[in-house]
């Protein structure tokens, strides 16, 4: 059984920074590409960032410049490093793992809990 668990979510003023991490555990033998996505309220799930195993990344354009994506293969841990944060990134912000290779079973994908960050004006 594969789990992510996110942390570092939490309560910032505009031009502030967060860290989030996402932690995959479990048999994993790789995981293929590893992202962040957010919700606000009344609205879809849109995608942040993600990152492939070998370190491309790909950004949405709103955070461009302001949010950096990297990961630690050894750890099967993503982190999402954010600055300049602007009301407008208040959101629940959930992990995903995607092509995930575990030692015994299929590969698949894995959406984590989401963490809460709310940034004041």
């Amino acid at each position: 059984q594969v789990q992510l668990v996110e942390s570092g979510g939490g309560l910032v003023q505009a031009g502030g920074s967060l860290r989030l991490s996402c932690a995959a555990s479990g048999s994993i033998f790789t995981i293929n590409r590893m992202g962040w996505y957010r919700q606000a309220p009344g609205k879809q799930r849109e995608l942040v960032a993600t990152i492939t195993r070998g370190g491309s990344t790909n950004y949405a354009d709103s955070v461009q410049g302001r949010f950096t994506i990297s990961r630690d293969n050894a750890k099967h841990t993503a982190y999402l490093q954010m600055n300049t944060l602007k009301p407008e990134d208040t959101a629940v912000y959930y992990c995903n793992a995607e092509g995930v290779k575990i030692l015994f079973g299929a590969t698949r994908d894995y959406w984590g809990q989401g963490t809460q960050v709310t940034v004041s004006s």
